[in-house]
């Protein structure tokens, strides 16, 4: 078969080129307490736009860190007599889209799930974007803040305990069981779903689709950083033609390099790749997946680019019933 990247065996054993930051753990333990302190103030609102006979649907509204007030679509089965507590799955979405449409999402209440689909903040749905950073802001997360003197001011920081904030608010809710939450996503929702699990340790199952946000460096030098990862190669020319900052950059994009979040994630992980990705590379995905040490899988498609995957929503469901 032809090859854009690395043959299998090779991304099976590849560890990732990104530098890790030396303060790394130190980074996230502040972040999580930033968190810790973050009063989420939950409010649902039933949705005044989806109406279904077996299904609820909530808006509902969350604090982030900052203040920033987060949106996510939430859905969960109609309240019957003795139902006991469910499931829950929280879905995240890909680079600069949103939370989608309500009725797609029926089929998880309907097999007696509750859901959660978050809207990222700055991107394409309701949450409120209200970070101050200095330095550039041209053409995406990966770059915000990576001029600031300070590095808690990465945007991607900020989206990541996003995430564990709306895990914790929907495992609070009475009729979520706490024990089983799971995460899925694709793109940037599967970077999301790793993240996620590996900042919030009570989440059992994640089955991330391809995932973004890996080994930022390796993208580079493979000349993929255009798409999705466009703004690093602009960053470069804007910012550092002559290339006399590559190593200062890349530490600083560590902070925000699921490769280096994974060995936290004590979830079984599911993931999905194409062999013939030029949008996520597969070996940058394999830098995250080499790093979990929790139970896991991946399903490899070696035709399929950066494109919807046969089979593949429905082995995610059946992966999640297990939860």
């Amino acid at each position: 078969m032809p090859l854009i990247d690395k043959p299998l065996p090779e991304l099976l054993e590849y560890r990732g080129r990104n530098p890790r930051p030396d303060d790394f753990d130190a980074y996230w333990s502040a972040a999580l307490r930033e968190l810790d302190a973050t009063d989420p103030r939950p409010e649902l609102r039933p949705s005044p736009v989806a109406a279904a006979r077996k299904v609820e649907c909530f808006d509902l509204w969350f604090t982030g860190v900052g203040g920033a007030r987060i949106y996510a679509k939430y859905l969960r089965p109609k309240a019957e007599a003795n139902s006991g507590r469910h499931p829950a799955v929280l879905q995240f979405h890909g680079y600069s889209g949103h939370s989608g449409d309500w009725v797609d999402k029926f089929g998880w209440p309907a097999e007696g799930f509750c859901f959660a689909a978050m809207d990222c903040r700055g991107q394409g749905g309701k949450s409120e974007d209200n970070g101050q950073v200095k330095g550039t802001t041209q053409r995406g997360h990966i770059v915000r803040g990576l001029d600031d003197p300070d590095p808690r001011k990465l945007a991607y920081r900020q989206i990541f305990l996003d995430t564990v904030q709306l895990a914790r608010v929907v495992m609070s809710f009475a009729e979520v069981d706490a024990d089983r939450v799971g995460t899925v996503g694709i793109s940037q929702g599967g970077a999301l779903s790793l993240a996620c699990a590996a900042l919030e340790p009570r989440i059992r199952r994640a089955a991330p689709v391809y995932p973004f946000l890996c080994d930022y460096q390796r993208v580079w030098e493979q000349d993929y950083a255009k798409d999705a990862y466009e703004e690093i190669r602009l960053y470069f020319r804007f910012h550092d033609p002559r290339h006399e900052r590559v190593k200062e950059i890349f530490t600083r994009l560590g902070y925000i390099d699921v490769q280096h979040l994974a060995p936290r994630i004590r979830a079984e992980v599911l993931m999905f790749t194409g062999l013939m990705d030029t949008i996520c590379s597969p070996s940058s995905q394999f830098a995250a997946y080499n790093k979990i040490s929790a139970k896991k899988d991946v399903v490899i498609y070696p035709d399929f680019t950066h494109e919807p995957l046969p089979g593949q929503i429905d082995r995610t469901f059946n992966f999640m019933r297990g939860l």
